[in-house]
């Protein structure tokens, strides 16, 4: 079974094919799906906290390659959908499913996978950035302590496209 995206590709998630993997696909659908199952008080999009990872990797200094990565760390939920951390951890084989994918996304814009330090960099900036949207949208710190972060999020609704278009444009940018 396929799903028809934006680019009107018919793409099989479970069976993910590089050449198929489009960036204007996931930037789109990125743009468009809400963070927390919209249970913020406002609209954040996935592809907002993509690109506050991305500009908090690049402001901790990170290779180019590790900010294309944290860019990047979102796009299978582009074509699976954003599910809670709580829901994945309890759906047997949905993990396997979503690294399958990720890890095409990986090999198509990165060249291959990354490293286990480059993935451990990417998971401290995505808990970093999840730990400020939750402070700031629902007052509730997931932490006792807030972890150290170098760049300012931006958390005002923002119009789809303009987000897509950042998103496009850094990853772009860091492709080289």
């Amino acid at each position: 079974m396929h799903i028809t995206t934006y680019s009107k590709v018919h793409f099989t998630p479970l069976r993910p094919k590089e050449e198929e993997i489009l960036l204007e696909d996931i930037v789109h659908a990125l743009s468009l799906m809400t963070r927390a199952n919209g249970h913020f008080p406002e609209f954040y999009s996935v592809a907002q906290h993509s690109v506050a990872c991305g500009k908090e990797a690049a402001a901790r200094g990170y290779s180019d390659r590790v900010v294309l990565a944290c860019l990047l760390h979102d796009a299978s939920e582009a074509y699976l959908s954003d599910i809670t951390r709580p829901v994945k951890a309890e759906l047997d084989g949905y993990r396997e499913m979503e690294e399958t994918l990720q890890n095409a996304i990986y090999r198509k814009f990165l060249g291959n996978l990354p490293t286990e330090e480059e993935k451990r960099a990417v998971k401290n900036v995505d808990d970093t950035c999840l730990y400020y949207e939750f402070l700031h949208y629902m007052g509730e710190a997931l932490e006792k302590e807030p972890p150290p972060r170098q760049s300012d999020m931006v958390f005002e609704v923002q119009p789809f496209a303009q987000v897509e278009k950042e998103l496009r444009v850094m990853i772009e940018h860091y492709l080289g």
